[in-house]
């Protein structure tokens, strides 16, 4: 990747796209604690070397307070007006900027943590995703898309998110490493609208996100949108026009085997022999920036100097030694990250809430620390996403339970129902964070029906 510091001048603030308020590493979005600043991974990955970049531009440009996205992203908070410049300048010389500079909103390609080391895998998706990310900064006609438009690609793993929707994904088929069935506007694991050979993905996809820009034009920024307006039959039809071979049919009965839900904390063994992956969490999504330095010394000393950030807003360090695997996870606990399954702080999701959100309620973080206080009295492990606002930024997906701020320590509690859509089923209109902690206690209990 050529250095991109001589090429883009920081001083000159990226424009945000219409109806957008996306940050990235170019455009620095304002928020009452400062600037942010997202910083997009290729395949949620970060050498040590770009790790410590990363927390020396915290330190010295920003709060130094940093957030794991989502999207296995990383945002840097607190980014002091008069510091965007040297703090994108830092970046861009660790190699963290697109290829492109016009292309850093539209690197949006998911895969699970574990490409490439999950034994479970069918496929090891990172040489097709080296493709695709060139194929999104190298065309300039694609960097119209919208910065939130996005691709998923899973080969299978067993540590894998399947419950972010996707504008595009596609999931190799069992039995058929060769093959990948693809669909639009969900999850793996949803039906597919086909099914096209590993060699042929590329063009699949740039045909397909040319025929959306053609469709969409300025109406529609995300595939649901276009799809409520266009049958995804007829959308095949159009796109099979443009392909130079043939779409097959996706496959009767396929189903993606399901995954856990929960974020991954642990050891987990790998496809290479002797070699385990250490995953753990970061309290509510944030770590600071001398946590990102120690980490970056954990991954050299017992790794391969990498770390996989994860969509559980996490990571995982891979290639440990299985000998020193447990002593791995002992470290990451001693520096403050989540190390154990059952600490109720794994299944919260809080979004920054209005402690640093002009549109936040109420302070849903220190609101989710409190409950999690609460449910440590209890054997209550509920799967939570405490949200500040309606817009829902912290998750991706619908959690099992959702609090939903009315007021500032005050919450809608909403369960997550195929009958009922958007956060689910209403079950309470008021409560405290306090009577929320009783009702999970209640409710989900170890060998509750409801847990």
């Amino acid at each position: 990747m050529r250095d991109l510091a001589t090429t883009v001048d920081p001083s000159v603030p990226r424009p945000e796209k219409p109806g957008s308020a996306c940050p990235g590493l170019l455009r620095i979005v304002q928020a009452l604690d400062g600037g942010i600043c997202r910083v997009k991974l290729a395949g949620g990955v970060l050498s040590s070397a770009q790790a410590r970049a990363i927390a020396e531009a915290a330190s010295h440009c920003a709060s130094g307070v940093l957030e794991l996205t989502n999207r296995s992203n990383l945002q840097i908070r607190g980014v002091r007006r008069e510091a965007e410049k040297p703090l994108i300048e830092r970046l861009l010389a660790a190699g963290l900027g697109p290829s492109n500079p016009a292309a850093d909103d539209v690197r949006n390609l998911l895969l699970s943590p574990a490409a490439g080391l999950d034994p479970e895998a069918l496929l090891d998706t990172r040489p097709l995703a080296d493709q695709l990310l060139a194929l999104l900064q190298d065309s300039p006609a694609l960097h119209a898309l919208s910065p939130k438009f996005a691709i998923q690609l899973d080969g299978g793993e067993a540590l894998a998110m399947l419950e972010h929707p996707h504008d595009i994904w596609l999931s190799a088929l069992p039995g058929q490493p060769t093959r990948l069935a693809f669909g639009l506007a969900g999850c793996p694991g949803e039906t597919p609208l086909g099914v096209v050979n590993v060699e042929q993905a590329p063009v699949l996809i740039e045909q397909l996100l040319m025929l959306f820009l053609d469709l969409a034009g300025h109406a529609h920024s995300r595939m649901r949108q276009l799809l409520s307006v266009i049958p995804a039959s007829q959308l095949l039809q159009q796109l099979q026009a443009r392909l130079p071979f043939i779409l097959q049919a996706a496959p009767v009965a396929w189903q993606r085997p399901p995954v856990s839900t929960r974020a991954p904390i642990g050891t987990y063994p790998q496809r290479q022999a002797g070699l385990c992956m250490v995953a753990a969490a970061a309290r509510l999504g944030r770590i600071d920036a001398e946590q990102l330095r120690a980490l970056a010394d954990l991954a050299e000393q017992h790794g391969d100097a990498s770390l996989h950030l994860t969509p559980w807003q996490g990571l995982l360090l891979p290639n440990i030694p299985a000998t020193a695997a447990d002593a791995v996870l002992q470290a990451l606990g001693d520096l403050g990250l989540l190390s154990d399954a059952h600490d109720p702080l794994t299944s919260l999701i809080a979004c920054t809430g209005s402690a640093a959100c002009g549109k936040g309620l109420s302070d849903s973080k220190a609101d989710a620390l409190r409950l999690a206080e609460r449910l440590r009295a209890s054997s209550a492990r509920p799967q939570v996403h405490l949200s500040a606002c309606p817009r829902s930024c912290a998750a991706a997906h619908t959690a099992p339970f959702t609090l939903l701020a009315i007021t500032d320590g005050h919450y809608q509690l909403y369960q997550r129902t195929p009958a009922v859509a958007g956060f689910g089923q209403l079950l309470a209109a008021a409560m405290t964070i306090d009577e929320a902690g009783d009702w999970f206690a209640a409710h989900c209990a170890t060998g509750n029906r409801n847990a």
